[in-house]
């Protein structure tokens, strides 16, 4: 037994030291482990969990930098910032002081700030106390005299630890609407989304700085070595080519032939030197408000509310979603459309330039043309007659004489002058979302798709492509690259970059530039499609284009939509400016170019070219108005007279009871002192009178009792085709009786 004991207990002592021998080896390892893991962590791992403790212990307070500012051309302000304040709280800290002195600053700051800020009372104490955080927003943005009051309140009773202000910087734009869609707008945080503010929101939007300070557990910041300030990079500003009072002009424009034609795709413009491609103007009707992009302009609303759409449903919705984006585009960059007969001024270009045809070359028009066994008709159904040369044919706008020089000048020429005009590629100008025109492959311009496009149909541009293709011709046959953008400054104010000019590049010879130049002022002074631009006293090229809308056909698959446009040029024999206007969808009896278009460059090319310091060759000589009211007609009559003063006797009475205008100075060329004898003391609603006949017009205004004044052709009583285009009172407007109305009247003999 004993020995068996002995060999029990030797057994037992070896596994218990194997036991222990096992235990200490697995915490050996299990050490290793942890000691391995340490080290690690201390030394690969260190940086990242210093920056998780860091963030832990450490907040960081925003600090927003000032947005660039945009200005015009003589450095008047077009897009600015704007301080405003945020009010907010620390709903910690108002119960932590509620807990400590017994105060129910809950209620008061939710019934003060309520008051202050037109806010609502049960919502704000709802969130102080059943919140607790160190940041409730109590209203984003408040104005500066809610700003006073607020502060003047926290002083008052004390409260800086628990209401604060921040100031934050949005957007303003100063000149309200103008120009809006070129400035185009920014975000609720700042960012740029259309227009120049999107092209150049890295330069405008500078570099937010922030403050970085350490908390305790509580949020409340200790004074300790992690508190940074990082101060913020303010944006650089923007220096445009736009002229503010040319911007008003083309807006008072379009907006004028919007109404007075019934517009229902908007009516867009553009005006460009054409030396160095600088927008000076580009708009788009119906201007939205930038500093509210998200309501909907007068149109876009009207149209909306007769949807027929319930307010808030899905189609609503989708409905007003995709008004709001045809509203925001700048339709001068970022639509297409046919440029209809304004392109024939590139076919006659690269006839000349290539030598395949003279001015003086002999065409014949009988109405028509047959190309691949289609007949392709002119314009003018009867025909221009025969033995005409090329600069009739231009000036008449005739697509005959356009097909016959495009089979002169051949397919692959014709492709390489529309490469060179640049309609293959977008034009480069700094503005987002230029749309690129559609064309046919070379391989597929067949003799039909030359005919048609040699007459500007068949083919798309943007209407900034097609001016500067134009303004090539203007410019002397050289090609250059329109511009928005002149210099851009730092936040002091330094010029840090400027416009760089390129030599551009020639497209047609000089000469031929000018022989085209003459011929289309020729047109506009004398009896061409485009006379409806003529202006007393300057030499316009102007030419006229109306074109179909083939995407959209009535049921018959006919197409029913026409574009209007004008594009223009001044003047002939130097680099100066040019304009094209583009009437997307007229809806008055007349939709041709040369009417709901040219009569409107010419009112533009009118205000423009004076005040850009271009001399009129006709001598305006002004004289003082004198006063007429109480003087008999007889007497009137003779003061005037004795001035050379054109004057209207307006009723039958004895004595001058009013005049118009009554006192200044008038153009004695220019305009017509009224004499009203009778009193005229009831109200009539002025009615739609574009497209009507002289006579038919002159015959309602008469007998609503209109005074009537009349502007565009001279002699205009006498003028065959003799149509109104333009009205200076808009439709629907409640006049007095006897209100004078200017009626602009051209020539509607003639379709493009």
């Amino acid at each position: 037994m004993r020995i068996q004991d002995h060999a029990c207990g030797k057994n037992t002592l070896y596994t218990t030291k194997k036991r222990t021998l096992s235990i200490c080896l697995v915490m050996a390892i299990f050490a290793l482990y942890l000691a391995i893991n340490l080290l690690r962590l201390q030394l690969g791992k260190y940086e990242y969990y210093k920056e998780k403790v860091y963030d832990q212990i450490t907040t960081t307070a925003p600090l927003r930098a000032k947005r660039g500012v945009i200005y015009d051309s003589d450095m008047n302000v077009l897009a600015t910032h704007k301080t405003t304040w945020r009010v907010f709280l620390s709903t910690r800290q108002i119960k932590a002081a509620m807990k400590a002195d017994g105060h129910p600053y809950d209620t008061e700051i939710a019934n003060e700030l309520s008051s202050l800020l037109s806010t609502d009372r049960d919502a704000l104490l709802e969130k102080i106390r059943n919140t607790s955080v160190l940041d409730v927003t109590v209203k984003k943005s408040i104005s500066a005299e809610e700003y006073r009051s607020v502060i003047a309140w926290i002083e008052e009773r004390d409260l800086s630890d628990l209401v604060f202000t921040e100031a934050q910087y949005s957007r303003a734009y100063p000149e309200g609407t103008l120009a809006a869609h070129l400035l185009g707008f920014v975000g609720s945080d700042n960012q740029g989304l259309y227009g120049l503010e999107y092209q150049y929101d890295d330069l405008l939007s500078g570099e937010d700085g922030y403050y970085l300070y350490a908390k305790d557990a509580a949020g409340n910041e200790l004074p300790i070595e992690y508190a940074t300030y990082i101060p913020p990079k303010d944006g650089c500003s923007l220096v445009t080519t736009i002229d503010s009072y040319i911007q008003e002009r083309l807006e008072y424009q379009i907006e004028s032939i919007r109404i007075n034609h019934d517009v229902q795709n908007r009516v867009c413009g553009i005006v460009m030197d054409t030396g160095t491609g600088a927008i000076l103007a580009m708009a788009t009707s119906s201007p939205f408000d930038p500093s509210d992009p998200y309501t909907l302009d007068s149109v876009s609303a009207a149209k909306l509310l007769s949807s027929g759409y319930t307010e808030g449903s899905e189609e609503y919705k989708a409905y007003k979603k995709n008004l709001r984006e045809v509203m925001w585009s700048n339709k001068a960059v970022s639509e297409l459309y046919e440029p209809g007969s304004t392109f024939k001024i590139v076919t006659v270009s690269a006839a000349l330039d290539s030598g395949t045809a003279t001015m003086n070359d002999r065409f014949s028009c009988n109405g028509y043309h047959t190309v691949g066994g289609w007949r392709i008709k002119c314009h003018k159904v009867q025909g221009h007659g025969s033995n005409f040369t090329l600069a009739y044919g231009l000036q008449m706008s005739c697509n005959p004489t356009m097909m016959r020089l495009a089979e002169r000048i051949g397919a692959s020429t014709f492709y390489d002058y529309m490469e060179k005009f640049g309609y293959f590629e977008k034009t480069g100008i700094d503005l987002p979302s230029e749309a690129l025109g559609i064309f046919h492959k070379e391989e597929n311009l067949g003799a039909t798709e030359l005919a048609t496009a040699s007459f500007g149909q068949r083919f798309k541009v943007s209407l900034i492509g097609q001016l500067t293709a134009v303004a090539a011709v203007a410019n002397g046959g050289v090609r250059v690259t329109p511009y928005v953008v002149e210099r851009v400054l730092d936040a002091e104010g330094n010029v840090i970059s400027v416009h760089e000019q390129s030599e551009g590049e020639r497209v047609i010879s000089k000469e031929v530039a000018a022989e085209v130049s003459k011929v289309l002022a020729e047109g506009v002074s004398g009896d061409g499609g485009a006379k409806n631009a003529y202006v007393p006293g300057y030499e316009i090229a102007a030419k006229t284009g109306t074109s179909q809308k083939f995407d959209i056909l009535d049921a018959n698959g006919n197409s029913y939509l026409r574009i209007g446009s004008t594009v223009a040029y001044a003047p002939i024999n130097d680099s100066g400016i040019a304009m094209i206007l583009m009437v997307d969808e007229p809806t008055t009896s007349v939709k041709y170019g040369s009417v709901v278009a040219a009569p409107y460059i010419g009112n533009l090319m009118g205000d423009i070219l004076p005040y850009l310091g271009y001399k009129s060759s006709i001598p305006d000589e002004k004289v003082s108005v004198p006063d007429l009211v109480g003087k008999s007609v007889s007497d009137a009559k003779s003061i005037l007279k004795e001035s050379n003063i054109s004057y209207e006797i307006l009723g039958s009475g004895a004595t001058v009871l009013a005049q118009t205008p009554s006192t200044g100075e008038i153009s004695l060329s220019k305009t017509k002192i009224l004499l009203f004898t009778e009193e005229q003391s009831d109200y009539v609603t002025v009615e739609s009178l574009c497209g009507l006949s002289l006579a038919e017009a002159n015959k309602r205004l008469a007998k609503e009792g209109f005074n009537i004044t009349l502007s565009g052709i001279e002699n205009a009583a006498l003028a065959e085709g003799a149509t109104v285009t333009e009205q200076s009172i808009p439709p629907g407007t409640v006049v007095r009786r006897g209100e004078r109305i200017t009626l602009r009247i051209v020539y509607c003999d003639f379709e493009d």
